[in-house]
């Protein structure tokens, strides 16, 4: 392949941002597309709990969570919620995010597609925000998960052999070394679990421009702009088509996350894409909180300390993309801050809480888009990372850059074809 050739990534996100960097180190020349500012609030890229969870393998459904449908259209403020008025909409998919995780021989399958995927992701983050001139940003602390009791933990056991099978290593605390370790914690926590492989990323959003700006300084165009199709002919892409006219190139990259669907069709593809929106409120100056960013079943919420402040971050509500969000919701997070560290205030005032709601794009098997797209060989799929998205984007850039260049893809891609949804629309 030419050194020259062209390739617009569509989407500046982090899964846009990572896939620049590595077309750049490939030798392509490279246009972004993007309609807002790379790393803004607009993003999913900025909002999520900063976790880079090289060991996230599993599907966000248990087996048996069909049964929990009643109770997440009942209470609109659970940990997962649909609204009611879009459930007939989002039916299709839930049947399949259902289905995908209806016995732990599916999960193990997925395990092994999602650890191909995230395996050695911290690392590759590490060296990416060193050459972006933002290496603060990567902390490598590790990950904590934090249980009620051991029973609890031991709840979870399938879930946690599945890790177990994929080489996945962690080191069991018991209240002690908990409490030595974490010792804002509410007491109430007696177990918690420290998988050593992973780190955090302490300003998601900043680090997301750092890599966009990074590909501009290295050449990379940044076209303001919303793609809108693409002008194919005679099967080979000619151009991306936007609000601002067309771009011609050789290659196109989909990395619009929650909104890359239309796109997807244009190119040949019907996917099956929800937009499953997350919710996170950060305090500023906290008066305590973790050393090492911390999931907490009992709540299932994440709570990490980033630049900003504390960020507790969850909640999975299944709506219409653009609804309005229902910030109770992130009013719940902070209920859920202030009983799990007894040091915090009861109460905030206005000035030092904010609160954010994003667009995870979610796929119902809980494994992303990745690869070339069936009506047209120059267009590359990249999308659909859902709660991954941060740790999946590393080597979902390298994968990108080697579909970009005709390079045979460092693991294998067969898991995450774009066209594995072609049944349901047949």
């Amino acid at each position: 392949m030419h050194q020259t050739e062209h390739v617009v990534i569509i989407g500046a996100g982090i899964i846009g941002a990572t896939s620049a960097y590595q077309c750049l180190n490939a030798g392509l020349r490279v246009t972004l597309v993007e309609p807002d500012q790379p790393g803004d609030e607009q993003a999913a890229s900025y909002g999520n709990a900063g976790w880079l969870s090289s060991h996230s393998v599993l599907p966000a459904a248990t087996p048996g969570a069909w049964k929990n449908v009643p109770k997440w259209i009942a209470d609109p403020l659970g940990p997962l919620a649909i609204r009611w008025k879009y459930f007939p909409r989002a039916l299709p998919w839930l049947a399949r995010y259902l289905n995908a995780a209806s016995n732990y021989t599916k999960i193990g399958h997925t395990a092994v597609a999602l650890r191909s995927l995230l395996a050695g992701a911290p690392d590759l983050h590490q060296e990416m925000a060193e050459q972006a001139g933002v290496s603060h940003l990567i902390v490598r602390t590790g990950l904590l998960h934090a249980y009620l009791s051991k029973s609890h933990f031991l709840q979870d056991a399938k879930a946690w052999d599945i890790r177990r099978k994929e080489g996945i290593e962690w080191q069991e605390l018991d209240a002690s070394a908990l409490a030595t370790l974490e010792p804002d914690l509410d007491r109430r926590y007696t177990f918690g679990v420290l998988v050593p492989e992973t780190g955090s990323c302490r300003n998601p959003g900043a680090y997301t421009a750092a890599l966009i700006a990074h590909a501009q300084k290295r050449g990379a165009q940044f076209i303001r702009a919303r793609a809108t199709g693409f002008r194919i002919e005679q099967g080979q892409l000619k151009a991306v088509l936007t609000d601002q006219g067309e771009v011609v190139c050789d290659k196109a990259v989909i990395a619009i996350g929650a909104r890359s669907k239309d796109l997807a069709h244009l190119a040949g593809d019907r996917v099956s894409l929800e937009s499953e929106r997350g919710y996170h409120a950060v305090v500023g100056e906290p008066e305590a909180g973790p050393r090492i960013p911390t999931m907490f079943a009992d709540r299932k919420v994440i709570v990490t300390s980033m630049e900003r402040g504390l960020r507790v971050a969850g909640q999975v509500e299944i709506a219409e993309k653009d609804d309005i969000p229902d910030w109770r919701r992130a009013e719940i997070l902070r209920k859920h801050l202030v009983a799990i560290y007894p040091k915090l205030p009861k109460d905030f005032s206005t000035d030092r809480i904010k609160i954010w709601m994003g667009r995870r794009p979610s796929t119902p098997d809980g494994l992303p888009c990745i690869g070339l797209a069936s009506g047209c060989r120059d267009i590359i799929h990249a999308y659909g990372h859902g709660h991954v998205g941060l740790v999946g984007s590393a080597r979902t850039g390298r994968l990108v850059a080697q579909l970009a260049t005709g390079t045979e893809p460092e693991i294998n891609l067969a898991p995450f074809s774009p066209q594995r949804f072609k049944a349901f629309y047949q």
